[in-house]
């Protein structure tokens, strides 16, 4: 059967199961365009800005655990893509990204809307595609899915000719993919989970730190199992958030910059960190030479290039989180199969709770709406059955540590490369996977204003997403710490002149909430949230309200600031 490069691109993108095709058209696509109505199987959903499209299938991916994918056209459709796919290389979102580029004869030329996107983009890409032979282009898709699923998930771009798209030629679809050069490792090899179990066996005071991997991998409920039947209690990253429930009797919060004091210091008394999935960013360890400095470490990571890239480790496990921890499980059993992990792990325990109801996640509460507050009053009024988006900064933290994550798959953040305006879009992109779920974005009053013009596509597609603005004049944590480092030198972070929220959604067509007082708090969230229509709630809180506890930049983690 003799297909278009557009319709070979297309049916490809049905064979690999894409239900949603976030995009924004343009001259070099428009080949595409004309396709897809052709592929009703496909339902595309036109984005205001190209940075959202990326943003709505990372959103995507992480929601349902499928690839994201994505089509922009050529030249500043491109370049507009590039903050989204870093953002997802650096948190290991699977993403196909898919760009038109000038016809072939035309590459190198500074033609019209050219740019050269594949070197752009090869620093934040797991791998990428220029295809300039349409005969390559089904077995090119088929690989690039591969590779954004497999292995260390990511992003992965496809760069389309003009001409590549009108050339035809016989469609054949390749089955099986084969990459000589790129072979992940899943199964851990078996000394290494032993020499765990051995390390394991001895430690008094052990720890399991989440990271993200144990989400990617469906991992969670592997680690529930190994956690209860040892007795370890588990910390886990930002990104780990959700993969252990937050209401666990084992659970001790969220380790780092802004974690809580019973995880980081559980960190730094440990005798033993068991990291799961997690890749020891800066946030995370904090001084290097002050981390878990009284542990030895077992490190699991599906990519080696992440073991002992930052933090120097004694048992290193290459493979999958879910099969690593299902051997150490079945190893343990084994071999001490008679310890009494109870007792065994019962003063370590004990210490924990302590240092918890020491200093549990808190906060000072007067006459003026706490954003802490907010967020418990979310987590109250959706019963913690909400996908939360978020976008970064103290919105991000504050969120993090006050609604209580339970499942995987339901915190949806901007981590390693913290891109304000990540939000909003991942949220649309979360909706479209789970029509009939609560998703909400948690916002600031700055951060909502990078991808605000999204509202169109919301209101569009009569998505009844929920923007939580906790408005407090300022690009917050830059003033955070300016106000704690820089002497209250509030250089170019006030943000008082702020559009109107509640008209700006009217003039979409959404729905507008105003918040000032905590009588009004939980009666008009509630409200709001049960609205089946895309609205924003500006919730005006405490100005110069700060994000504790927090460890400064240079410290140890159990050198926290606690006020």
């Amino acid at each position: 059967m003799e297909l278009t490069g557009a319709q070979i691109l297309l049916e490809s993108l049905k064979r690999e199961g894409t239900e949603v095709l976030f995009g924004y058209p343009g001259g070099a696509v428009i080949d595409i365009y004309d396709e897809i109505p052709r592929f009703p199987d496909i339902k595309h959903v036109l984005v205001r800005h190209e940075q959202a499209a990326v943003h709505a299938a990372d959103g995507y991916a992480r929601a349902s655990g499928k690839v994201g994918t994505c089509l922009v056209t050529s030249g500043p459709g491109a370049t507009n893509t590039v903050t989204g796919i870093a953002t997802a290389y650096c948190d290991s979102i699977p993403m196909v990204v898919i760009t038109g580029q000038v016809p072939t004869k035309l590459i190198g030329n500074d033609a019209f809307q050219e740019v050269d996107i594949v070197g752009i983009t090869r620093p934040c890409t797991k791998h990428n595609f220029l295809v300039k032979d349409v005969r390559k282009l089904a077995r090119t898709l088929r690989q690039a899915f591969y590779l954004a699923r497999s292995g260390r998930p990511g992003p992965v771009l496809v760069d389309l000719p003009k001409d590549i798209m009108q050339a035809r030629t016989e469609f054949v679809w390749p089955e099986d993919v084969h990459m000589r050069s790129y072979n992940p490792t899943y199964r851990p090899n078996l000394n290494q989970l032993r020499r765990s179990v051995d390390v394991l066996a001895e430690a008094q005071r052990p720890l399991l730190l989440a990271g993200g991997g144990v989400i990617m991998s469906d991992a969670a409920d592997c680690l529930r199992a190994l956690a209860h039947t040892l007795r370890i209690p588990v910390a886990s990253t930002l990104m780990g958030l959700g993969g252990f429930p937050g209401d666990d009797e084992l659970w001790l919060g969220m380790v780092g910059m802004h974690g809580s004091y019973a995880a980081n210091m559980a960190v730094n008394h440990a005798d033993l960190v068991i990291a799961v999935g997690a890749r020891f960013d800066d946030r995370v360890t904090g001084r290097i030479s002050g981390f878990a400095s009284h542990a030895r470490i077992v490190h699991i990571d599906i990519d080696p290039t992440s073991i002992r890239k930052n933090v120097e480790v004694d048992v290193p496990v290459v493979g999958d989180c879910r099969q690593a921890l299902e051997g150490l499980l079945e190893i343990a059993e084994a071999r001490v199969g008679g310890k009494d992990w109870q007792a065994s792990h019962a003063d370590w325990l004990a210490t924990l709770r302590g240092w918890h109801d020491e200093k549990p996640l808190t906060y000072q509460k007067n006459g003026n709406i706490k954003p802490q507050a907010v967020v418990e009053a979310l987590y109250k009024i959706s019963n913690g059955d909400a996908i939360i988006a978020t976008e970064v900064g103290q919105n991000q933290m504050w969120a993090a540590q006050f609604y209580t994550f339970t499942k995987p798959r339901t915190l949806l953040t901007s981590g390693g490369l913290g891109t304000m305006g990540y939000g909003f879009p991942a949220a649309i992109g979360a909706q479209f996977a789970f029509p009939d779920r609560l998703v909400v974005d948690v916002a600031g009053d700055g951060s909502i204003q990078m991808n605000i013009q999204e509202l169109a596509t919301a209101v569009h597609n009569r998505l009844p997403i929920k923007i939580l603005i906790l408005n407090n004049g300022y690009l917050g944590m830059v003033r955070q710490w300016q106000e704690l480092f820089y002497n209250r030198n509030y250089c170019s972070t006030n943000m008082e002149a702020q559009p109107d929220f509640v008209k700006l959604a009217e003039a979409y067509g959404a729905e507008g909430y105003r918040i000032r007082t905590m009588d009004e708090l939980e009666s008009t969230l509630s409200q709001a949230l049960a609205s089946p229509n895309p609205a924003i709630i500006d919730v005006h809180v405490e100005r110069e309200e700060n994000v504790y506890p927090m460890v400064p930049s240079g410290a140890a983690l159990d050198e926290m600031l606690l006020v």
